[in-house]
């Protein structure tokens, strides 16, 4: 029974792929003029990553989940970040899915096969919705955390480059030369995306601030952008960068100081319930026998 039904729902979703396939919408007149005249949009700064098997085995599913408006706008700037694209992302999220849905009535007949437990159809397809659910969101999560934890490591390397870069402008070299060198000591992925923002810069023979500001918005860090706005300034109206560099550089080291703080203000406080719990379990261990022993006396 339970094959029957993994087998219909599997059937059902072949055949609206299927008639998908053989029926696609057709795109306005007015779009396809528009993608003709519509300018190129300039290369990525951010590395991609390399594709793994579960992107490729879900490939399949995209159109559909594309169809659906998946992923939304904060999610794709999360992808820019991690330097991965919507299609890939929706492979896995797709191919999660797949195999949440697949594996409790496999695994259920499994153990009936075995004469372990028997078999049932309320459980497997109760089991199949919330496991293929929690796995296909788990790919969001994971995008969420690895790209809140790529801005922070930008907004470290961008603290410690604006240091470097002062310390060369302040030993006389000028604002590009300054940028590269102080690009070329840090290592680490904020830094090679600094060196291959300027290095774009050096390739395009376009200003350095140019690519800084457009990887700045690729990463969503508004500190880079601003960044970007002060060498723009002194390169266009001769303002006096180090100085606005050197401000820019104290300000962001108090701000990163100031998170820390409140970041372990609040780990102490989640410590506040756990402590309380273990201190009346040990209250409880050492009470419990003297109450026990007045208990039994009475």
């Amino acid at each position: 029974m339970t094959w029957a039904v993994l087998l219909g729902a599997l059937a059902g979703t072949g055949i609206l792929m299927a008639l998908k396939g053989a029926f696609p919408p057709r795109i306005p007149l007015a779009d396809a003029l528009a993608a003709l005249h519509r300018p190129a949009t300039p290369a990525p700064i951010t590395a991609a990553e390399d594709e793994r098997w579960s992107a490729r085995a879900g490939r399949v599913l995209v159109p559909a989940l594309l169809a659906l408006g998946l992923p939304n706008a904060g999610l794709r700037r999360d992808l820019q970040v991690l330097g991965r694209s919507v299609e890939r992302h929706l492979a896995e999220k797709a191919a999660a899915g797949v195999a949440g849905v697949i594996l409790p009535p496999l695994l259920l007949t499994l153990l009936t096969a075995g004469g372990v437990v028997d078999g049932g159809i309320v459980f497997p397809i109760g089991a199949a919705v919330f496991l293929g659910a929690a796995l296909f969101l788990a790919p969001d999560a994971d995008v969420r955390s690895k790209a809140r934890a790529r801005r922070a490591e930008m907004r470290h390397a961008l603290s410690v480059f604006l240091d470097l870069t002062v310390v060369s402008l302040a030993g006389g070299a000028g604002v590009d030369q300054a940028l590269n060198d102080a690009a070329s000591v840090p290592r680490g992925w904020a830094a090679g995306q600094l060196r291959r923002a300027l290095a774009t810069a050096a390739l395009t023979r376009t200003a350095p601030w140019e690519p800084l500001a457009r990887l700045g918005e690729e990463l969503d860090v508004r500190e880079l952008q601003e960044l970007a706005a002060t060498v723009a300034l002194a390169g266009s109206e001769g303002a006096k960068v180090r100085a606005s560099l050197n401000s820019k550089a104290v300000s962001m080291r108090t701000r990163q100081i100031t998170d820390a703080q409140g970041a372990a203000s609040s780990a102490t406080e989640r410590m506040t319930l756990p402590l309380a719990v273990l201190f009346t379990g040990f209250l409880l261990f050492i009470g419990y026998p003297a109450v026990s022993a007045v208990t039994t006396g009475l």
